[in-house]
């Protein structure tokens, strides 16, 4: 072994064109006190073999790998980018994790809190000839804490900010395979590799923001679009699809697929709105009537059932908003659109100037598009010759969402 160290740094640059080679060791005829090494480079098979002094008359044959010298920079930035990526899906999985707690223990928190309040105004109108300001101004609290929380809470949507994290988390992993993948399969990595693999990062990074403040998306935005985590597409000079059914295929995605999801996406988040301002208002109310509750009057006995009442509703509207997770179902949605509008580019960017029906990129990128839609590639080939035949379908493109 300590043979094997004295071996010259310069073989892994004695042909920079030549990216896999393989030493062959074997024994030296005459032992010497270092590494006579002979290298020929032959066009047929391509190695390098070196003689060394025999050590327990072994014969090796250690199959090793060269990287060209120009090469060693990109690769070593490329590992960096995949080691970032690596470290980024375990800050979104961990913040992630700590969302979904914020959620379930805010809910059950302000919950309490409501029902403790509204329990107090009841007791307070039903005890005739006891102390009852104290449970007064305690219900008052109360309802105002509830308040101001929940209105801070549907603000933040705990629930939405969860799947951003959940989506960010597979969208990593699945970047951090992809790198991987490059890193093993390809034989000279490139700075246009690095730069591809550094600018997804980064609209990753863009489309799933970690902080609250400053970077936080809108969590009520007049009108949902699609989520994007992808940079700009590039158009592909070498095609390899049958343009027209690939053509077809993303009218289906942008018509029928997407527009359903933003429509659905839409609507959970005017239903989110409404909650997110009822819940604050039933609790305000909620405070303002304990405050005045008085069963010894009648505007007293009002105030006394806005109190109940307000209370009561502030912790249905709560749960159904947080419980039922509304702010999540919206984040799906958007994320669903995303989805299809990231098809919808990656198809249009890989259909070339002059596509070439049946080759191999072609038959890749055709079976890759069937299985993230959940169809095969025959009926994914259907569903563009009806569309072609002028045949007036509401099919989806997906089967899989």
């Amino acid at each position: 072994m300590a043979a094997l160290s004295s071996i010259p740094s310069s073989i892994s640059c004695a042909k920079n064109s030549i990216s896999k080679k393989r030493i062959i060791i074997t024994n030296a005829t005459k032992p010497t006190n270092f590494i006579n090494m002979s290298l020929d480079m032959k066009s047929d098979d391509d190695k390098l073999t070196a003689k060394i002094p025999p050590q327990n008359d072994v014969v090796a044959a250690i199959p090793i790998t060269l990287q060209p010298c120009n090469n060693d920079t990109a690769t070593a930035k490329l590992y960096a980018v995949w080691e970032a990526v690596a470290d980024r899906v375990e800050m979104h999985a961990n913040i992630g994790e700590q969302r979904r707690n914020w959620n379930s223990l805010l809910l059950n928190s302000i919950n309490m809190m409501t029902l403790t309040a509204t329990a107090m105004a009841g007791l307070s109108a039903a005890a005739a000839h006891a102390p009852v300001l104290p449970l007064k101004v305690s219900s008052a609290a109360l309802f105002a804490a509830a308040a101001a929380m929940t209105a801070a809470v549907n603000k933040l949507q705990p629930s939405q900010l969860a799947e951003e994290q959940r989506n960010a988390t597979r969208l990593f992993k699945q970047l951090h395979e992809e790198i991987q993948t490059a890193l093993i399969l390809t034989d000279l990595v490139t700075e246009t590799d690095v730069a591809s693999a550094m600018e997804r990062v980064l609209a990753l990074d863009r489309a799933y923001p970690l902080p609250l403040i400053g970077a936080m998306l809108e969590k009520f935005p007049a009108e949902l679009e699609a989520a994007v985590w992808w940079p700009p597409l590039k158009k592909s000079e070498n095609g390899g699809w049958c343009e027209e059914e690939m053509r077809e295929i993303v009218r289906v995605l942008k018509e029928n697929d997407k527009q359903e999801y933003l429509k659905l996406g839409n609507t959970a988040l005017k239903l989110n709105k409404m909650l997110a301002v009822l819940g604050p208002v039933f609790a305000g109310l909620a405070a303002v009537g304990s405050a005045f509750s008085d069963s010894s009057s009648g505007v007293g006995a009002l105030a006394l059932a806005v109190a109940v009442g307000g209370g009561a509703l502030a912790t249905v509207v709560n749960s159904v908003e947080h419980g039922g997770q509304v702010g999540m179902v919206v984040e799906m949605y958007r994320n669903c659109a995303g989805f299809f509008q990231n098809m919808e580019e990656s198809i249009e960017s890989a259909i070339g100037e002059e596509g070439v029906e049946g080759s191999e990129d072609g038959e890749l990128m055709e079976m890759k598009v069937s299985l993230k839609l959940g169809r095969s590639v025959s009926q994914l080939k259907d569903l563009a010759s009806s569309r072609q035949h002028g045949t007036d379908i509401d099919e989806f493109a997906s089967k899989l969402l």
